[in-house]
């Protein structure tokens, strides 16, 4: 097999729960969160597991920051929030 026909793993199309958490710096329950809420757009597998496109995902990050919704903590995954 040529090596020009592999696809980089980077340039990935679709992902799992975990790996669309991993792309975009937040957990997979986040994820959930965010998809059961209609804020990322999803399919489900004929097993039920969510798939996420990378197209999607992108889209999701620029409109975010299109609105100003998203903290620097919250891009990263990271919480504010002190604890006692």
């Amino acid at each position: 097999m040529p090596m020009n026909t592999v696809q980089p793993r980077n340039r990935q199309l679709v992902f799992t729960s975990s790996q669309a958490a991993r792309y975009l710096g937040v957990s997979i329950a986040t994820i959930r969160r965010w998809a059961d809420a209609g804020h990322i757009t999803c399919y489900r597998t004929p097993g039920g597991q969510r798939r996420f496109s990378r197209d999607q995902l992108d889209d999701f990050i620029a409109s975010m920051h299109r609105r100003g919704a998203v903290s620097e903590t919250e891009v990263s995954g990271h919480s504010s929030a002190n604890v006692a």
